[in-house]
């Protein structure tokens, strides 16, 4: 089965390629394509804004597409940076910029009192009209200070629960296994395996 991957992050087409590459489904993205509709994310949800994408991009290319909104939802900052995630310090944020902001407003707050966690809403659309979503979730903690040069975004300062290290410091293949990306995925691989 050809499916449609609606992301233009480098890193993410190569996280759930690795993560479907012992199926039979063979993952289309951006690159394969001459030119593509642009989809901008001004919903409020990640699960509205992964839908918009999925819908809005399957309809144009009349394969069953996957499209996931992700981010960061920090307890301490009320669910910030959450959908603003990707441009939390401004539109053409850079990864760094974005955690800086973030641990400026964390500034003084204790260790325990960092608990975050990041979700991914998932969203698959067929031309039929079928649509599916999936939440996954990574729970952990925001660290004082980045570390590891491994992963993108708040990588090197998400410190995943029941480990002492960020996912930039274990690095891709444990992150595969425990992201709330490869939760939905789990999720996802089986309602795609269903799928005909």
């Amino acid at each position: 089965m050809k499916l449609f991957l609606a992301t233009g992050n480098e890193h993410k087409i190569k996280e759930m390629k690795q993560m479907l590459s012992n199926t039979k489904i063979k993952v289309l993205c951006k690159d394969d394509f001459a030119k593509l509709p642009e989809v901008i994310e001004d919903k409020e949800t990640f699960k509205g804004n992964a839908l918009k994408k999925a819908r809005k991009l399957c309809d144009y290319l009349q394969l069953p597409t996957i499209a996931d909104d992700s981010g960061l939802v920090v307890d301490v900052l009320d669910g910030q940076p959450g959908v603003y995630s990707a441009r939390f310090a401004g539109q053409d944020a850079s990864d760094k910029e974005n955690n800086d902001k973030l641990l400026k407003l964390l500034e003084g707050v204790k260790e325990e009192k960092r608990l975050a966690h990041f979700t991914c809403a998932m969203a698959f659309v067929t031309p039929e009209g079928r649509e599916e979503i999936v939440i996954g979730k990574s729970a952990g903690k925001i660290a004082l200070a980045p570390h590891g040069k491994a992963g993108f975004g708040y990588d090197p300062l998400f410190i995943p629960q029941g480990y002492d290290k960020s996912f930039a410091q274990l690095g891709s293949k444990i992150k595969n296994k425990i992201s709330h990306r490869a939760n939905a995925l789990v999720k996802m691989k089986q309602i795609l395996l269903e799928y005909r």
